[in-house]
């Protein structure tokens, strides 16, 4: 079965500079791309442009093309990113200079029509930095197909990068739901690089231990999905290099930052419960079974606006009596602050330190005050001072770890949905000629309607317990979505005959009741659980956890990036049976 091979080499604006010359020097690929953005991406881009209206776009990327250029072109390789965040068109004639400069002839396109600022459309206010509608991946495919070697878009989802090269190579058309389903499978697992291959993996210290990861110093090398003409893929990476690709790396990033078992993508609604994952070899990951159905009848859009200035201090207490060093410098800070208060003033927790510790730094916890305000006056220099003029007239041992910082702006995420016909999806090819893409809902198949899933898991019977981590034998991985958290728990792949047992034990352990007794943060909050059975695990949102989004969070992990972790350390009730 003929299958088209993609790479990624980008999980973030600001990865691994060298990651593009490594893959495309490390062994055969048809495509490589990379993922640049994120909500918080499109508001520093928004700010860019504020400084410079030619700016908006991932300027990385352009380092990275022209050092690889013509490595690409010598080895038949088509680049395709997502960098052109706010102005794609910009990045294209970027590279198009540098492409010239090097003396190379080469077809760019873009992908536009996402960018709504200033369509009128009342839901995305007047006040919008940016407002991207995420759009999908028959645009890159209509470029490929036209001869581009480099295809540039604006704010695409992010498996649509691989869901594109994935079309114009087998052709699929806009109801080849299943095919297009697993596509973006393949483009979930590899869009966040690294994440696929051991980053950020709760199991990192078996993989290590065993030397399935080779060298811990070796930097993780980046992920491959080799797409089938029917949408199944292998997820894999280039001999000798970093990392490993197992089903639990895979199933980490399987589960991240998803919502229901009903992955809505602009061409597609994939059915996360349908997954079914196999080891094919080392370094070797099967994805089948995936299904697809009709994508939904509207796109989501990415809307960042402004929020205002806010500024931090943080508080050094030690040894004794920490409970009340903290009250009295609250009270103080709070006095000092009253005659012109923030318009929002967030004060950490403080934990108790080690009791009798044998260092300094153990014996002490950090107390953190964040303040907020549409102005910057508030938590500029009158905030600062007055923490900074408490230095010799507060608790014992008054200090802070460092000097007294400027007010910094904020923006505010939020999603808003517009009906499809609001956008032209557009592919710009490389001669200039303009092709507005044909919306895939033009095509639905009326009949595809969602079934309904029993349970899958039998109630467990009665038995003896003990209270351990609920890590013993659990895997997490965690992120965010705007203001939502979200949790994804699945049992280890460690040929245990017990996983079966263990897979509904969690099933049944983890509804919105035992979240919010998990995460004390959510107990007044709105919390989704979502059975994955075949990935052996759930899926957890936890709606407004992370308040107006990263941008404008003062939560201590403002995109829940340790809140797996944090989990799996919280002591549950296991069966004896299951250890």
């Amino acid at each position: 079965m003929s299958v088209v091979r993609i790479g990624n080499c980008s999980g973030f604006y600001g990865d691994r500079l060298s990651a593009m010359r490594e893959m495309l020097e490390g062994g055969q690929l048809d495509v490589l791309t990379g993922d640049y953005l994120a909500e918080l991406t499109m508001l520093i881009l928004g700010k860019d442009t504020m400084k410079d209206p030619s700016l908006g776009y991932a300027r990385t990327f352009v380092r990275q093309v022209e050092d690889t250029l013509g490595l690409a072109l010598e080895r038949g390789v088509k680049i395709v990113s997502n960098a052109g965040g706010l102005n794609p068109a910009g990045l294209a004639d970027r590279l198009r200079e540098v492409a010239r400069g090097l003396g190379l002839d080469v077809a760019i396109a873009h992908v536009e029509g996402d960018d709504l600022r200033g369509s009128g459309l009342e839901q995305l206010g007047s006040n919008a930095l940016t407002a991207n509608a995420y759009l999908g991946g028959f645009g890159i495919a209509r470029a490929l197909q036209q001869g581009a070697d480099i295809v540039v878009t604006g704010r695409v989802t992010d498996a649509s990068v691989v869901v594109g090269p994935a079309i114009a190579h087998h052709g699929w058309d806009e109801t080849a739901y299943d095919a297009l389903a697993g596509a973006v499978v393949a483009g979930h697992v590899i869009e966040c690089g690294t994440q696929a291959t051991g980053g950020n993996f709760s199991g990192f210290r078996s993989l290590i231990a065993s030397g399935a990861m080779g060298s811990a110093l070796e930097p993780l090398g980046f992920p491959i999905a080799e797409v089938a003409a029917d949408g199944s893929c292998v997820i894999t990476k280039h001999d000798g290099t970093g990392g490993a690709v197992t089903v639990d790396t895979v199933t980490a990033q399987l589960v991240y930052e998803i919502q229901s078992t009903r992955y809505l993508n602009p061409d597609v609604t994939t059915l996360l419960d349908t997954i079914e994952l196999e080891q094919s070899g080392p370094d070797r990951v099967a994805i089948t079974g995936v299904r697809g159905e009709a994508p939904p009848s509207q796109l989501k859009v990415c809307v960042n606006e402004l929020g205002g200035f806010r500024n931090t201090m943080e508080f050094v207490l030690t040894g004794l009596d920490i409970e009340a060093k903290a009250d009295w410098v609250r009270m103080q800070m709070d006095s000092a602050l009253a005659k012109n208060p923030p318009a929002e003033v967030t004060w950490s927790q403080t934990s108790q330190p080690r009791s009798d510790a044998e260092t300094e730094e153990a014996a002490s916890c950090l107390l953190r005050v964040t303040v907020k305000d549409p102005d910057a006056g508030p938590v500029g220099k009158p905030f600062t001072a007055a923490a900074v003029e408490l230095a010799l007239a507060s608790y014992p041992g008054f200090t802070m770890t460092g000097p007294p910082p400027s007010p910094t702006p904020f923006g505010i995420y939020r999603a808003e949905y517009v009906d499809r016909s609001a956008v032209t999806h557009t592919a710009v090819h490389s001669d200039g000629r303009r092709e507005v893409v044909a919306d895939p809902t033009a095509f639905l198949d009326r009949e595809s309607e969602p079934g309904g899933r029993p349970s899958p898991y039998p109630s467990p019977s009665d038995n003896l317990t003990r209270r351990l981590p609920l890590g013993t034998f659990v895997h997490a991985r965690s992120g965010d979505k705007g203001g939502n958290a979200n949790l994804g728990l699945w049992v280890v792949n460690d040929g245990s005959p017990k996983r079966a047992e263990r897979v509904t034990w969690l099933s049944k352990l983890i509804n919105p009741r035992k979240i919010r007794e998990l995460v004390p943060e959510a107990a007044d909050l709105e919390v989704e659980v979502f059975l994955l059975p075949n990935l052996g695990g759930v899926n957890v949102v936890i709606h407004g956890l992370l308040g107006d989004g990263v941008a404008a969070a003062t939560r201590f992990d403002p995109q829940a990036k340790g809140l797996g972790e944090w989990v799996r350390s919280r002591m549950v009730s296991i069966e004896e049976g299951l250890l």
